[in-house]
Protein backbone atom coordinates (compact mmCIF):
# COMPACT_ATOMS: atom_id res chain seq x y z
CA UNK A 1 0.00 0.00 0.00
CA UNK A 2 2.87 2.37 0.89
CA UNK A 3 4.55 1.72 -2.49
CA UNK A 4 1.27 2.51 -4.22
CA UNK A 5 0.96 5.80 -2.33
CA UNK A 6 4.49 6.74 -3.34
CA UNK A 7 3.75 5.90 -6.98
CA UNK A 8 0.57 7.99 -6.99
CA UNK A 9 2.43 10.88 -5.35
CA UNK A 10 5.09 10.72 -8.05
CA UNK A 11 2.39 10.86 -10.73
CA UNK A 12 0.76 13.85 -9.03
CA UNK A 13 4.09 15.65 -8.85
CA UNK A 14 4.86 14.95 -12.49
CA UNK A 15 1.45 16.32 -13.48
CA UNK A 16 2.07 19.39 -11.31
CA UNK A 17 5.25 19.99 -13.30
CA UNK A 18 3.39 19.79 -16.61
CA UNK A 19 0.70 22.14 -15.31
CA UNK A 20 3.37 24.76 -14.63
CA UNK A 21 3.49 25.29 -18.38
CA UNK A 22 -0.11 26.51 -18.60
CA UNK A 23 1.15 30.04 -17.97
CA UNK A 24 4.74 29.96 -19.22
CA UNK A 25 6.41 28.57 -22.34
CA UNK A 26 9.79 27.95 -20.71
CA UNK A 27 10.83 27.42 -17.10
CA UNK A 28 14.08 26.63 -15.32
CA UNK A 29 14.54 23.88 -12.76
CA UNK A 30 14.59 26.47 -9.99
CA UNK A 31 11.39 28.14 -11.23
CA UNK A 32 9.55 24.82 -11.39
CA UNK A 33 10.85 23.81 -7.98
CA UNK A 34 9.54 27.04 -6.44
CA UNK A 35 6.16 26.77 -8.15
CA UNK A 36 5.37 23.27 -6.97
CA UNK A 37 7.25 23.66 -3.69
CA UNK A 38 9.52 20.64 -4.05
CA UNK A 39 13.26 20.25 -3.60
CA UNK A 40 15.23 20.72 -6.81
CA UNK A 41 16.72 17.22 -6.64
CA UNK A 42 13.22 15.68 -6.64
CA UNK A 43 12.05 17.94 -9.46
CA UNK A 44 15.18 17.11 -11.47
CA UNK A 45 14.48 13.37 -11.23
CA UNK A 46 10.90 13.87 -12.38
CA UNK A 47 11.97 16.15 -15.23
CA UNK A 48 14.50 13.58 -16.37
CA UNK A 49 11.76 10.96 -16.60
CA UNK A 50 9.42 13.34 -18.41
CA UNK A 51 12.22 14.25 -20.80
CA UNK A 52 12.99 10.58 -21.51
CA UNK A 53 9.31 10.04 -22.39
CA UNK A 54 9.18 13.13 -24.61
CA UNK A 55 6.81 15.19 -22.46
CA UNK A 56 9.37 17.96 -21.84
CA UNK A 57 12.45 19.20 -23.67
CA UNK A 58 15.46 20.86 -22.08
CA UNK A 59 17.12 23.64 -24.05
CA UNK A 60 20.84 23.15 -23.42
CA UNK A 61 21.64 26.78 -24.34
CA UNK A 62 19.33 28.27 -21.68
CA UNK A 63 19.00 25.25 -19.38
CA UNK A 64 15.23 25.78 -19.44
CA UNK A 65 12.46 23.29 -20.04
CA UNK A 66 9.47 23.45 -22.37
CA UNK A 67 6.71 21.05 -23.37
CA UNK A 68 7.75 18.23 -25.69
CA UNK A 69 6.21 16.82 -28.84
CA UNK A 70 4.54 13.96 -26.98
CA UNK A 71 2.04 16.52 -25.59
CA UNK A 72 1.07 17.53 -29.12
CA UNK A 73 0.81 13.89 -30.20
CA UNK A 74 -1.72 13.29 -27.42
CA UNK A 75 -3.70 16.43 -28.21
CA UNK A 76 -3.97 15.38 -31.86
CA UNK A 77 -6.04 12.39 -30.75
CA UNK A 78 -8.54 14.35 -28.68
CA UNK A 79 -12.13 13.86 -29.77
CA UNK A 80 -13.41 16.99 -31.50
CA UNK A 81 -17.05 15.90 -31.53
CA UNK A 82 -17.93 17.98 -28.47
CA UNK A 83 -15.00 20.41 -28.52
CA UNK A 84 -16.52 23.92 -28.60
CA UNK A 85 -13.29 25.37 -29.99
CA UNK A 86 -13.78 23.26 -33.12
CA UNK A 87 -17.55 23.00 -33.15
CA UNK A 88 -18.15 26.75 -32.93
CA UNK A 89 -15.35 27.92 -35.22
CA UNK A 90 -17.60 28.53 -38.29
CA UNK A 91 -20.13 30.73 -36.42
CA UNK A 92 -17.25 32.53 -34.70
CA UNK A 93 -15.79 33.38 -38.10
CA UNK A 94 -19.18 34.58 -39.35
CA UNK A 95 -19.54 36.84 -36.32
CA UNK A 96 -16.04 38.24 -36.91
CA UNK A 97 -16.92 39.01 -40.52
CA UNK A 98 -20.17 40.69 -39.45
CA UNK A 99 -18.74 42.90 -36.68
CA UNK A 100 -15.20 43.32 -38.00
CA UNK A 101 -13.52 42.72 -34.63
CA UNK A 102 -11.69 39.87 -32.90
CA UNK A 103 -14.01 37.18 -31.56
CA UNK A 104 -13.00 34.89 -28.70
CA UNK A 105 -14.40 31.95 -26.79
CA UNK A 106 -13.67 31.43 -23.08
CA UNK A 107 -14.23 28.64 -20.58
CA UNK A 108 -14.30 28.83 -16.79
CA UNK A 109 -11.49 27.02 -14.97
CA UNK A 110 -11.43 27.50 -11.20
CA UNK A 111 -10.89 31.21 -10.57
CA UNK A 112 -9.53 31.82 -14.07
CA UNK A 113 -10.89 31.94 -17.59
CA UNK A 114 -9.12 30.30 -20.52
CA UNK A 115 -9.34 31.47 -24.12
CA UNK A 116 -9.93 28.27 -26.08
CA UNK A 117 -10.56 29.83 -29.49
CA UNK A 118 -9.99 33.18 -31.18
CA UNK A 119 -10.75 34.50 -34.64
CA UNK A 120 -8.65 37.59 -35.28
CA UNK A 121 -10.00 40.76 -36.84
CA UNK A 122 -8.93 41.42 -40.41
CA UNK A 123 -8.35 45.10 -39.68
CA UNK A 124 -4.81 46.49 -39.66
CA UNK A 125 -5.13 47.73 -36.06
CA UNK A 126 -6.55 44.89 -34.03
CA UNK A 127 -6.40 43.22 -30.69
CA UNK A 128 -4.49 39.93 -30.94
CA UNK A 129 -6.02 37.28 -28.69
CA UNK A 130 -3.67 34.31 -28.10
CA UNK A 131 -5.41 30.96 -27.66
CA UNK A 132 -4.59 29.28 -24.36
CA UNK A 133 -4.27 32.53 -22.42
CA UNK A 134 -5.34 32.20 -18.78
CA UNK A 135 -6.85 35.34 -17.28
CA UNK A 136 -8.34 36.29 -13.89
CA UNK A 137 -12.10 36.38 -13.30
CA UNK A 138 -12.34 39.66 -11.41
CA UNK A 139 -11.93 41.89 -14.45
CA UNK A 140 -12.98 41.89 -18.12
CA UNK A 141 -16.28 41.36 -19.93
CA UNK A 142 -15.89 37.60 -20.41
CA UNK A 143 -14.81 37.13 -16.81
CA UNK A 144 -17.87 38.94 -15.53
CA UNK A 145 -20.17 36.91 -17.78
CA UNK A 146 -18.71 33.60 -16.61
CA UNK A 147 -19.09 34.62 -12.96
CA UNK A 148 -22.54 36.21 -13.33
CA UNK A 149 -24.03 33.08 -14.88
CA UNK A 150 -22.18 30.63 -12.64
CA UNK A 151 -23.09 29.53 -9.10
CA UNK A 152 -22.68 31.31 -5.76
CA UNK A 153 -19.65 29.17 -4.91
CA UNK A 154 -17.74 30.49 -7.93
CA UNK A 155 -18.64 34.08 -7.07
CA UNK A 156 -17.39 33.66 -3.50
CA UNK A 157 -14.16 32.03 -4.71
CA UNK A 158 -13.50 34.99 -7.01
CA UNK A 159 -14.34 37.55 -4.32
CA UNK A 160 -11.95 35.83 -1.91
CA UNK A 161 -9.03 35.35 -4.30
CA UNK A 162 -5.77 36.72 -2.84
CA UNK A 163 -5.06 38.50 -6.12
CA UNK A 164 -8.20 40.65 -5.88
CA UNK A 165 -7.05 44.23 -6.65
CA UNK A 166 -7.73 46.99 -4.14
CA UNK A 167 -9.00 49.21 -6.96
CA UNK A 168 -12.13 47.05 -7.43
CA UNK A 169 -14.89 47.39 -4.86
CA UNK A 170 -16.42 44.00 -4.08
CA UNK A 171 -19.90 45.35 -3.41
CA UNK A 172 -19.87 47.19 -6.73
CA UNK A 173 -18.69 43.98 -8.42
CA UNK A 174 -21.65 42.07 -6.96
CA UNK A 175 -24.03 44.76 -8.21
CA UNK A 176 -22.45 44.44 -11.65
CA UNK A 177 -23.20 40.71 -11.61
CA UNK A 178 -26.88 41.44 -10.98
CA UNK A 179 -26.99 43.93 -13.84
CA UNK A 180 -25.30 41.51 -16.23
CA UNK A 181 -27.80 38.76 -15.44
CA UNK A 182 -30.64 41.19 -16.12
CA UNK A 183 -29.13 42.64 -19.30
CA UNK A 184 -27.78 39.35 -20.65
CA UNK A 185 -24.29 40.59 -21.52
CA UNK A 186 -21.29 42.40 -20.03
CA UNK A 187 -19.00 45.16 -21.27
CA UNK A 188 -15.52 46.27 -20.28
CA UNK A 189 -13.77 49.46 -21.26
CA UNK A 190 -10.03 49.54 -20.57
CA UNK A 191 -10.57 47.39 -17.48
CA UNK A 192 -7.87 44.78 -17.93
CA UNK A 193 -5.81 46.32 -20.71
CA UNK A 194 -5.36 50.01 -21.60
CA UNK A 195 -6.75 50.86 -25.02
CA UNK A 196 -8.92 47.73 -25.26
CA UNK A 197 -12.66 47.24 -24.97
CA UNK A 198 -14.89 44.17 -25.09
CA UNK A 199 -18.45 42.90 -24.89
CA UNK A 200 -19.38 39.35 -23.91
CA UNK A 201 -22.45 37.12 -23.67
CA UNK A 202 -22.95 33.65 -22.14
CA UNK A 203 -23.40 30.51 -24.21
CA UNK A 204 -25.90 28.10 -22.68
CA UNK A 205 -26.05 24.42 -23.64
CA UNK A 206 -29.30 22.58 -24.33
CA UNK A 207 -29.63 21.83 -20.61
CA UNK A 208 -29.64 25.55 -19.84
CA UNK A 209 -26.19 25.65 -18.25
CA UNK A 210 -23.78 28.47 -19.08
CA UNK A 211 -20.79 26.64 -20.57
CA UNK A 212 -18.77 29.40 -22.23
CA UNK A 213 -18.44 33.12 -22.82
CA UNK A 214 -18.55 34.62 -26.31
CA UNK A 215 -16.58 37.86 -26.62
CA UNK A 216 -15.88 40.56 -29.18
CA UNK A 217 -12.91 42.82 -28.45
CA UNK A 218 -10.94 45.56 -30.13
CA UNK A 219 -9.34 48.97 -29.69
CA UNK A 220 -11.30 51.70 -27.91
CA UNK A 221 -10.83 53.87 -31.01
CA UNK A 222 -13.43 51.68 -32.72
CA UNK A 223 -15.29 50.14 -29.81
CA UNK A 224 -16.82 53.07 -27.97
CA UNK A 225 -19.11 52.42 -25.02
CA UNK A 226 -22.10 53.11 -27.30
CA UNK A 227 -20.75 50.59 -29.82
CA UNK A 228 -20.38 47.97 -27.10
CA UNK A 229 -24.03 48.47 -26.13
CA UNK A 230 -25.00 48.21 -29.81
CA UNK A 231 -23.08 44.93 -30.12
CA UNK A 232 -24.55 43.48 -26.90
CA UNK A 233 -27.88 42.17 -28.27
CA UNK A 234 -26.10 40.89 -31.37
CA UNK A 235 -23.77 38.81 -29.19
CA UNK A 236 -26.67 37.53 -27.10
CA UNK A 237 -28.41 36.24 -30.22
CA UNK A 238 -25.20 34.77 -31.65
CA UNK A 239 -24.51 33.05 -28.33
CA UNK A 240 -28.05 31.64 -28.30
CA UNK A 241 -27.56 30.13 -31.75
CA UNK A 242 -24.19 28.66 -30.74
CA UNK A 243 -25.79 27.18 -27.64
CA UNK A 244 -28.15 25.17 -29.82
CA UNK A 245 -25.05 23.41 -31.19
CA UNK A 246 -23.82 22.45 -27.72
CA UNK A 247 -24.75 19.16 -26.04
Amino acid sequence: MEDRKLTVRAVERALDILLCFTKENELSLTEISLRIELHKSTVHRLLTTLEDKGFVIRDSSTDKYRLGMRIWELSAHLSHDDDPAVLLLPPLERLRDRLGETVSLYLLDGTDRIRIQAVQSNQAIRRVAPVGARLPLYVGASSKVLVAFSDAKTLQAVLNTPEWPDSIDREDYIRQMEGIRTRGYATSYEEREPGAAAVSAPIFNLAGKAVAALSVSGPVSRLSEDKLIEFGPILVEAAREMGLMMH
